[in-house]
Order: structure tokens, then sequence, then C-alpha cells
């Protein structure tokens, strides 16, 4: 069997542009291993095995004309909470099972217009709410490099499928730490964009000024292809800034020397597991040795973050979930009595636990009488987050520290005690509500398990946190380690 699963995409790509391998046998390759393997991972919801093999051939045709891009005829899997014309997209609800959406996700058409090719539509946490990928209609999903643990959440899905090299990149969403957090898990590398970078027209709204759409795949310099297609302004939605986007491979081989980075205190205090802050400070090392300098900092208000988004973001669910109330699409009961009958019944089996529970809390917050002691408040302690983060930036280039507190945890092992899961996303919580980049990228193991370090810049500098991950991974190779069962 071909070893294209070992590739990343820049490997592949120059296969395709050499005539050394066509578009048709890397997406047969891949389906062939999600077919064998996804059975141990349940990682996909949807596999397109027809539309992504014409996909491929038109890729092939395109790319013996000569007028291919990097990602023409690249085969990757989106997350299932964007909206794919004519396929499922179930956002991991039971919900949305029988929805097919009538249009695509502006991230979905952009890459289709780069040329990639779509396996299918991975598996995540029910509307994206979740830290370990189990509250999805479909079934948890398994982290490759020990199937008894989570992958993290809520692009679990996307993460666990690329770190088994079921495809070679994949599409996710950050809200709290869902592109960053499961990266960290799953030992691969993803980036969370400045908020409006990406389009979020046709991703499914979980809290509408948190979510951010972002590409995780197996290296630095394979996320600046896939940010090179889908950043851009959209039209068609209002929260989309209207910036010019740069190249994000042209400075990925820009030197370090002189680089100040900035080390939270409050990142490396109690709760951080001690095999995990091991590996980060290794990490740390390898960075003084390319030249960066490492700045003590501090962000006293950090702590709040994890209190200041279970207000925000369950308010934001709750409005953006009202939708769905068996009336125009999606799940409807059975034999409803009535109107009233048919909302409370057709979202009382549609919705999960997570779900009611972030509904319950979101719409008590936005209640008449506990709005301004709750969500205001929120919101105002959200500003001075952010301002925590601007004065760090006027000392430091970038910000890092651990993406998570541990590895993987036990499928099961928190899920009868929310807020001991909710704390696993403690660290990348407040780069949402700064709406600030930030990415994780593979640093080492703990316990045979990967630890993610996580890099934070500043606002529209992604490139330059392109540039600090492609670097550490020039000299290291823990972005191209492969579980054993799935090599």
């Amino acid at each position: 069997m071909s070893d294209f699963h070992k590739k990343n995409i820049t490997e592949l790509s120059a296969l395709l542009k050499n005539g050394e391998a066509s578009s048709v046998q890397l997406t047969e390759h891949f389906i062939a291993r999600i077919k064998q393997y996804d059975d141990k991972l349940n990682s996909f919801i949807t596999v397109t095995e027809d539309e992504a093999i014409t996909a491929a051939k038109a890729a092939d045709e395109k790319i013996k004309t000569g007028n291919a891009g990097p990602l023409t005829g690249i085969p990757i899997a989106h997350k299932d909470i964007f909206c794919t014309q004519g396929v499922k997209t179930s956002c991991g609800s039971k919900m949305l099972d029988n929805f097919i959406s009538p249009y695509d996700a502006t991230v979905v058409t952009k890459l289709k217009q780069a040329g990639i090719v779509m396996l299918g539509k991975t598996n995540m946490d029910e509307f994206a709410m979740g830290s370990s990928n189990e509250t999805s209609y479909y079934g948890a999903v398994k982290n490759p490099w020990d199937t008894g643990t989570v992958p993290g959440g809520s692009s679990g899905g996307s993460a666990s499928a690329v770190a088994a090299r079921l495809a070679p990149a994949a599409t996710g969403t950050d809200t709290g730490g869902s592109i960053r957090q499961p990266a960290a898990l799953c030992g691969i590398t993803g980036i969370k964009p400045t908020y409006g970078r990406i389009s979020r027209y046709g991703m499914i709204a979980f809290a509408s000024s948190l979510d951010q759409a972002g590409p995780m795949g197996q290296s630095a310099n394979d996320c600046a292809l896939l940010l090179n297609a889908m950043a851009g302004f959209d039209e068609k939605d209002s929260t989309c800034i209207d910036k010019e986007v740069p190249d994000y491979t042209a400075d990925l081989e820009k030197p370090l020397k002189g680089l100040r980075i900035g080390l939270p205190k409050e990142y490396f205090e109690k709760g951080l597991d001690a095999d995990v802050e091991k590996v980060i400070r290794a990490a740390l090392d390898e960075y003084k040795k390319l030249g960066a300098e490492l700045i003590d900092i501090e962000l006293p208000n950090s702590g709040l973050s994890v209190p200041v988004y279970y207000v925000v973001a369950p308010a934001e669910c709750s409005a953006n979930l009202s939708r769905f109330d068996g009336v125009r699409y999606g799940y409807r009961c059975e034999a409803p009595k009535d109107l009233l009958d048919m909302y409370t019944r057709s979202r009382g089996e549609g919705f999960g636990s997570e779900v009611k529970r972030r509904i319950m809390v979101g719409t008590y917050a936005l209640s008449s009488g506990y709005y301004d002691a709750y969500y205001l408040k929120a919101q105002q302690l959200r500003h001075v987050i952010s301002d925590d983060f601007k004065k760090a930036f006027e000392k430091v280039d970038v910000i890092m520290g651990p993406t998570a507190p541990s590895t993987a945890f036990k499928i099961g092992e928190k899920s009868d005690d929310p807020v001991s899961m909710y704390l696993s996303d403690i660290y990348t919580i407040a780069v949402n509500l700064a709406g600030l980049p930030g990415m994780s990228i593979p640093a080492g193991f703990a316990n045979g398990k990967p630890v993610g370090l996580q890099i934070t810049g500043n606002y529209f500098e992604e490139g330059r946190l392109l540039n600090v991950a492609h670097q550490y991974q020039s000299c290291t190779d823990w972005h191209r380690a492969i579980p054993e069962d799935f090599s």
C-alpha cells in the first residue's frame, strides 16, 4: 500500500504537480483508510466517496492544464458544522440529523475554488458544545494515540482524523479552544485566526461573538496554505473584517532571532500537570536556541476567563438555538397535540443534555432582573481580559504556554462533572474572549500522549504565529509522529 498518508499537504502537492500521483489515487487512498480505521475512531459522520472521486477527476484535469494551485486535488475533511450543499450537515445533533444543506458555507466555497477534494464530514460535540467530543448524537470520538481516551472537543473528529492520517487536513471551529485543545490532545497543528478573519457564513452558530473557523493539519506550513484559501472578506457575514489577506507562507522561513516570547505566570501555576509542564519547558528551551528571548509576564485576569465565557457563550447559544423549533427544518416530534407541544417536545427530544444545560444557563443570564448582574458584568470583564493582552503585547511579540492542563483524559472520566470538563479549556478561552489569533503545535509526549504548545499573537498576526511554529517544526519532528496502530 502507498504511503501517501505519511506525507503532508506540501509533499502531496509536489507529487501531484510532478505527475507522480493523481488526485484520484490520493482520494482513493484516504477513503480506503477511512473504511479500514474509522470504526475504531468514529471520527466521521458522513463519507462522501462518490462526490470526492468526481472532484478528484476534475482536479486531475485542471492539473494537466498547468493552472493548478497548491491545494488543487488535495483531499481534506470538513467539520460537520459547515453547511455543504446536498450533503447532510448535522452539527453532531439529532436536531439536524435529517438536514441536507441547500448551500455551501463560505469556507467550503473558498476551499472548493482552491481545488480541494472533500472526503466527508467529521464528528463533533453537539452544536460545538463540549471539550471532549463525547456529546455528539453519533457517539464519542476516540483519540488515535489511545482509543480509551478523548480527542478533545469540539473539533475532535477533525483532530482524530488528521492524527490517524485518515485525511491530510481538516477544517475546525474554535469558540473557546475547540481547534487548539483537540489539536493538542491529538498531536496535530491547528490555528484559530483573529475573530473576523474568516467568514462565518454557513457555519452553524453557537456563540456568534466567539466562533471562528480555522485549519487543522500536520504542520504550520499546511495550515498556512489552507489559511490562504480560507481567509478573506465576505459581505454575507457582517462580522467578517474587510482586510487584505497576506500570503501566510511568505514569512515561514524568517529567523526568530530577537523574538520576544511572553510566559504568563498564571499558565504555570496550580492545575498544570507536572509532566505536561516539563514538555512545554523543553519546547521553550528550543526556542531559546533559535534566538528567542523568554520574558515573564502576567495576565492577572485570565482566571476569570472560564466564568466569563460560561455566561457569554451560553447566552449567545440560547439566542442562536431558538431557531430550532420543529417548524422550519430539522427534527420534529411525532404527533404533536398543539404548537406549544411541538416546540417543547421537538426541542426536548432533539437536543442533548449539554446543549440543554447551556441553553438554560444562557436563558437565565439574559432574563429580566439578571441581565445586568450576569451578562452585562461578563461583557465588562471581557474587556478587562482583553486589556491584559494589549498590555502584554507592548512588551512581547507572542505569548506561549500549554494548550491544555493535561494530556487526553479517559472517555467518561469527566462526563458527570461539567465544571471539571469546562476547566479543560482554561488556557484557551481568554484568546477567544479577546478575539486574538492562537494556535497549538505538537511539542512532545507525556506518558505516551501528545502535548500541545499554545502560541498566541496580536490581532491579525497569524503570519507571525505560523512563522514561529514553522521554525520550531523545522528543527523538531513531533508533528511527524503517527500513532502506531494507524501508521
